[in-house]
C-alpha cells in the first residue's frame, strides 16, 4: 500500500512537506545496477564473395532491374491489397493511441462536476429546498524520478517499432510474391519439358509398336517404351496440376482474378525472369541497417529499457499538485445563499508496504529487458547468417551454371544421335530409354539451378531489408 498525506497551501507546513520527502526518498529502495548496453552492430567480413565486385547498388528498385515487368506490378498489387499489411496498419495505429495516452500524462488533468437538486425533508420542515454547484478539479503529477517521461520513451519506441513492423512486413510479402512468381515459372518450364518428352515417347512406342507387330523388334521392347510413355504423361499431369496450384497461390497473395492474372501470365509461359548485374554495398554492416526487423528489435530494446525505468521510478514517492475551485447556490424560503470555495496543495503518496510488490514489478521489468537484449544479439547473427547464405548460394549457382548448360546441351546432342541411330537400327530401344532418362535429368537439373539462382537473389533481397529506409514509404 502507499501511505497517502494531504497538504493545505500554508507556509507554516512548507518545512514538514519537505521533512516528509526526505523520509521519502530515505524510504525508497536503493540505486538500480546500470542496465547492460545492447550489443553493436559488428562488421563482420562476408566469407562468400560479393558478386559483381561488391559495389554499390539501388536496393530500393530491386524488382525493376527483373526482365519481367509483371513481377513488380504483382509485388505492387499485393502489397496495396494484402490483409496482412493492414494488420500491420491497425498496430501502427493502436501503438500511436498508446503513444497519445503516454504523453497525456505529463499533463494537468482537468475535470468539472456541475450539481442542481429541488426537494424537501424533515430537517427543514419540509420545506422546498433548490440546491446548485459547480466545481472545477485540477490536478498534476511532478514527475520527480522520470516515470512519466520514460513510459513516453517507451510508448514512442513501440510506436516505432510498429512502423518498422509494417516495413518488415512488406519486404517479407514482396520476397513471397516473387518467389511464388518464380516457382509457377519454373513449374511451367518443367510441364513444358515434360510435355515434349511425353510427346517424344508417344511418337517412339507407335513406332516400336509398328516394328513389334512385323517381327523386327521384340515385344518387350514395345511394352518398355509404351511404360515410358506412359510415365511421362503421369509426370505431365502430375506438373500441370502443381502449376495450377501455383497459381491459386498466387492469386491470394495479390487479390487479382484468376482468369484476369492468367491472361496477364500468358505471353511470358515458361519463361523464369531473369535479374539484371545487381550490385551490394562492401559495407556490410551499412547493409545490416536496411533490415527492418533489426531495427524493430532495436526499438524493442529501447522500449524494455524505457519500462525499466518506468518501474524503477514506481518504487519512489510520487508527488501530485491538486487543486479545486466551485462555487454553490441554495435557495429555500424565499432566500437566497452562494459561496465561493477553492483548494490547493500537494499530495505525497510513499510506498511503505507494497515494497515487495514494487520490488517485483522492476525485477520483471530488468528481465524483459534482457530478454530483448538476447533477442536483438539473436536478430544480428541471424542477419549475418542470412546475408552469408545468400551469397552463398547465389555465387555457388553462377559457378554451377556453366557446367549444367554444358551438360544439358552434351547430352540432348547424344540423345538425338542416338535416337537416329535407332531409326537405322543400329542402336536398341534400352539405349535410346538410357540416353531419353540421362538428358531429361540433367535439363531438370538445368532447370532447378537456374530456378535456384533467380531464388538466391530473393533471398539476398529479404536478407539485407529490400533497400527499406525510414525516409520511403512511411506509412502515415
Amino acid at each position: 500500500m502507499r501511505a497517502r498525506f494531504s497538504f493545505c497551501f500554508q507556509l507554516s507546513q512548507l518545512s514538514q512537506l519537505a521533512a516528509l520527502a526526505a523520509f521519502g526518498l530515505l524510504a525508497g529502495c536503493s540505486t538500480p545496477t546500470p542496465l547492460q548496453p545492447p550489443p553493436a552492430v559488428a562488421t563482420p567480413a562476408w566469407h562468400a564473395p560479393l558478386p559483381h565486385g561488391g559495389q554499390t547498388g539501388q536496393l530500393s528498385a530491386w524488382w525493376s532491374q527483373f526482365d519481367d515487368p509483371l513481377l513488380p506490378a504483382l509485388i505492387g498489387e499485393a502489397q496495396a491489397a494484402h490483409p496482412v499489411l493492414s494488420q500491420a496498419l491497425a498496430r501502427i495505429q493502436q501503438a500511436r493511441a498508446s503513444q497519445r495516452v503516454a504523453a497525456s500524462a505529463g499533463w494537468p488533468t482537468v475535470g468539472a462536476n456541475v450539481q442542481a437538486q429541488r426537494g424537501s425533508t424533515a430537517a427543514t420542515n419540509f420545506t422546498t429546498v433548490s440546491q446548485a454547484s459547480a466545481v472545477v478539479d485540477a490536478g498534476w503529477e511532478i514527475d520527480l524520478f522520470g516515470g512519466v517521461r520514460h513510459g513516453v520513451e517507451a510508448a514512442r519506441s513501440r510506436a516505432e517499432q510498429a512502423e518498422l513492423g509494417w516495413h518488415e512486413a512488406r519486404v517479407s510479402l514482396a520476397a513471397e510474391v516473387a518467389q511464388t512468381y518464380v516457382a509457377l515459372r519454373a513449374c511451367e518450364a518443367a510441364a513444358a519439358l515434360y510435355t515434349r518428352e511425353a510427346d517424344s515417347l508417344g511418337r517412339s512406342s507407335a513406332l516400336v509398336q509398328k516394328k513389334a507387330d512385323v517381327g523386327f523388334e521384340a515385344p518387350a521392347n514395345a511394352r518398355l517404351i509404351q511404360a515410358s510413355a506412359a510415365q511421362a504423361r503421369d509426370r505431365v499431369t502430375v506438373q500441370q496440376t502443381e502449376c495450377t496450384l501455383t497459381v491459386q497461390a498466387l492469386v491470394l497473395l495479390t487479390g487479382v482474378d484468376t482468369r484476369a492474372l492468367r491472361t496477364r501470365l500468358a505471353p511470358r509461359t515458361a519463361t523464369l525472369p531473369k535479374p539484371a548485374a545487381f550490385t551490394l554495398s562492401t559495407l556490410p554492416a551499412a547493409t545490416l541497417t536496411q533490415r527492418p526487423d533489426l531495427a524493430a528489435a532495436e526499438r524493442d530494446l529501447q522500449a524494455s529499457a524505457a519500462e525499466v525505468g518506468v518501474a524503477d521510478a514506481a518504487r519512489w514517492p510520487q508527488l501530485t499538485v491538486n487543486g479545486n475551485l466551485g462555487i454553490g447556490l441554495v435557495r429555500t424560503g424565499g432566500s437566497t445563499s452562494d459561496a465561493v470555495t477553492w483548494g490547493f496543495g500537494p499530495n505525497l503518496s510513499l510506498p511503505i508496504f507494497n515494497r515487495g510488490r514494487l520490488q517485483a514489478q522492476a525485477d520483471a521489468a530488468r528481465a524483459r529487458y534482457d530478454e530483448a537484449r538476447a533477442g536483438y544479439a539473436l536478430k544480428l547473427r541471424t542477419a549475418v547468417r542470412e546475408v552469408e547464405e545468400a551469397l552463398l548460394r547465389l555465387d555457388a549457382s553462377q559457378r554451377r551454371e556453366a557446367d549444367a548448360r554444358t551438360a544439358a546441351e552434351g547430352l540432348r546432342s547424344f540423345f538425338t544421335s542416338t535416337e537416329e541411330r535407332a531409326r537405322l537400327g543400329a542402336a536398341s530401344v534400352l539405349e535410346t530409354e538410357d540416353a531419353r532418362r540421362q538428358t531429361l535429368s540433367a535439363e531438370s537439373a538445368l532447370l532447378a539451378l537456374r530456378r535456384e539462382q533467380v531464388a538466391a537473389w530473393i533471398s539476398l533481397y529479404r536478407a539485407v531489408g529490400g533497400g527499406w529506409t525510414r525516409e520511403n514509404n512511411t506509412p502515415s
